[in-house]
């Protein structure tokens, strides 16, 4: 590892404003020829960091770009035929071009499971800039597993800081408050609002 890091090439710089009013896009993946593109019929939500060894992210970046939109307002437009799952052992199915290897969506088929009805999407591959920008980092330490020194992850969480991202090694504390609203809704001790 250099002295430098790259976190992600469209945050090293700064994290760039989202559009108002940015409605959803299409995706595409990076084949020249014939790329599969994915229809997102909404806002980007959710988005983040993730430095977990199971995402998609450009060569040489620590983190990917992670959102979710509502998993019906998502759909493949073309090329579907070049999508495969690339661990069907994983919670997440995560569809990826057979070609290129990027990653296009990924989704979970448990329908008890709390994030079954948001598909996840590399926000970056999309085809009309003003999406809102990441707000957090997500499995921070996670980084490790990818070969990162423990002894600059102090330098890593004060560079995400600076940023504008908090560093976590889980979800955002609101998206942590929609986990443990399911499994209490589940396990009886919580009524609907």
């Amino acid at each position: 590892m250099t002295d430098s890091f790259s976190i992600h090439p469209l945050v090293d710089g700064g994290v760039e404003r989202g559009r108002e009013g940015f409605s959803g896009s299409t995706l595409m993946c990076r084949c020249t020829a014939d790329p599969v593109e994915v229809s997102v019929q909404s806002e980007f939500l959710y988005n983040h960091l993730c430095g977990c060894t199971q995402c998609w992210k450009p060569e040489g970046a620590l983190f990917s770009i992670l959102a979710a939109a509502p998993r019906e307002r998502v759909r493949v437009a073309s090329n579907e035929q070049k999508l495969a799952v690339v661990d069907p052992n994983k919670l997440l199915h995560r569809y990826a071009c057979r070609d290129c290897g990027v990653h296009m969506y990924g989704v979970i088929e448990d329908p008890e499971h709390v994030f079954h009805d948001f598909a996840f999407i590399h926000p970056e591959l999309s085809r009309d800039p003003g999406w809102n920008p990441p707000t957090f980092a997500a499995f921070v330490s996670s980084v490790i597993e990818s070969g990162f020194p423990p002894s600059r992850m102090s330098e890593l969480r004060s560079r995400l800081r600076e940023l504008g991202l908090e560093p976590y090694d889980c979800y955002s504390p609101e998206l942590m408050d929609i986990i443990a609203a399911h499994a209490a809704r589940r396990a009886g001790v919580l009524q609907e609002e």
